[in-house]
């Protein structure tokens, strides 16, 4: 999702060509504002990949966006409760042919206006509650018959996200999307987003996925593509490094090494696979199997390029080495699959 405002069109187009080079599919804007959803059919017209619109409180915003020409909208039923007007979104989406999105979050689902509810909302296990909420307000739907229907519901704790995500893939025939809302900084929000997605998407549950946190949003769709990569949900884009730990048995500090290679070939598309290690023990076994490999000793290292060794670095080689050696690979995959 786009952390720019969308009424500024440039940088907005700006960020969403960023996350798609990044890997995203799909990308969401935010539409608070008039003016935001003014500057949609500009921003549609230069997106190469599906925007959504984020729809919270003002369901004429959802019109807007609609009739903007945007692939699908998010509603949040905490936030728009008067079902007419929910009825009108539905009717002006099953026209347009545009999906919607019905995304409940933990914060947004207790009713705050009646304390004796409040307190007995509260007593509620979190993920029964967020379902039945959900149920509730799909009555529309159903009634209307609309079925471009994607159902979503998020916490910032990862078991209630994998508990209230069961529960709803075995009450409905939906595709759901699944996230870790207010995961916190890129460091805990990796984190804690892998352990409820990835728990999640191993078991076959959810069709699309943001990871979220503070700070850059393409840090999100590296980590999304990182975490399916790993699930072997999606082809790996980039190199895949392969670093060893840190232990007593290391005689180089193999760390900033592999940093640099890493900062180096952030370009690299292409999915090779890149083992940089720093002992004798695990080095070998390593090398073998991947495209490019580094195995260091005491001041010098050996380079493998698939399993064979190519030859003997001193320190201060290693990094170009294998920076060249990846490129390398790079450049015959391409060849390859013209």
């Amino acid at each position: 999702m786009t952390n720019t405002r969308t009424a500024d069109a440039e940088a907005t187009v700006a960020q969403i060509e960023e996350l798609a080079a990044a890997g995203a599919d799909v990308v969401r804007v935010a539409v608070p504002t008039p003016a935001d959803t003014a500057a949609l059919p500009a921003i549609l017209a230069r997106a190469g990949v599906p925007i959504v619109a984020d729809v919270h409180f003002h369901f004429d915003r959802a019109l807007e966006a609609i009739d903007a020409g945007v692939a699908k909208i998010r509603l949040n039923p905490g936030n728009i409760r008067d079902r007419e007007q929910v009825r009108r979104v539905i009717a002006r989406a099953a026209e347009a042919g545009v999906a919607i999105r019905v995304g409940v979050n933990e914060g947004s689902i207790v009713d705050r206006s009646d304390a004796a509810r409040h307190e007995a909302e509260l007593q509620r296990p979190l993920h029964e509650l967020m379902v039945e909420k959900l149920a509730t307000y799909l009555e529309a739907f159903e009634e209307a018959k609309f079925e471009n229907l994607v159902l979503s519901a998020k916490s910032h704790d990862a078991v209630t996200c994998i508990e209230v995500n069961r529960l709803m893939a075995r009450r409905w025939d939906r595709p759901l999307h699944l996230g870790v809302t207010h995961a916190g900084t890129p460091a805990s929000g990796a984190i804690r987003s892998a352990a409820a997605l990835g728990t999640l998407l191993a078991e076959g549950i959810g069709e699309t996925l943001r990871i979220s946190y503070a700070g850059d949003p393409v840090r999100e769709v590296e980590a999304a593509v990182e975490l399916l990569a790993s699930l072997r949900l999606r082809k790996r884009r980039g190199i895949e490094l392969i670093a060893c730990p840190t232990c007593g048995r290391i005689q180089m500090d193999m760390a900033p090494v592999a940093e640099a290679i890493r900062a180096a070939l952030s370009d690299v598309v292409e999915p090779v696979t890149v083992a940089v290690m720093g002992c004798v023990v695990n080095g070998p076994g390593e090398a073998e199997g991947a495209d490019v490999a580094v195995c260091a000793g005491k001041g010098k290292a050996l380079l493998y390029r698939r399993g064979h060794k190519v030859r003997t670095l001193k320190a201060d080689e290693i990094v170009p080495a294998v920076v060249a050696e990846v490129r390398q690979a790079a450049a015959e995959m391409r060849t390859s699959e013209e």
